[in-house]
């Protein structure tokens, strides 16, 4: 990997499951992972597609949440955010397998860094 390549769209979603049963039919896309969150996650051979159990409680709303990145050197490219003036990507907090970092661009849109990858290797 000689760049940094987006590898992952989050969208909330109210039903996952349902959502994933429609994009595997209707677009032939794979199903990665469901955990027991009911969260739902899909890959097309290059992209992963995250749908995420939308929190009622939340604030978050349906739709685009987040895109991510496989980066060849996180630490790397979380100290260039960093000195670039962008606030210090942080770990994340959940436990998903699919991203290290979390971080903020100059527009308030969230994006994942991972170093490890999507669960779908090119």
């Amino acid at each position: 990997m000689s760049r940094p390549t987006i590898r992952h769209l989050a969208l909330y979603a109210r039903d996952p499951k349902a959502l994933a049963q429609f994009y595997c039919e209707h677009f032939g896309m794979d199903l990665i992972l469901a955990d027991p969150e009911g969260n739902h996650f899909l890959g097309d051979g290059y992209l992963t597609l995250a749908l995420l159990k939308l929190q009622m409680a939340g604030e978050a709303p349906v739709g685009m949440n987040h895109f991510g990145f496989h980066v060849p050197d996180a630490a790397r490219t979380c100290s260039g955010l960093s000195a670039a003036g962008i606030e210090q990507p942080a770990l994340r907090a959940s436990k998903r397998p699919f991203a290290e970092y979390r971080a903020i661009d100059l527009e308030g849109n969230w994006f994942d860094l991972s170093e490890h990858g999507y669960g779908i290797e090119v």
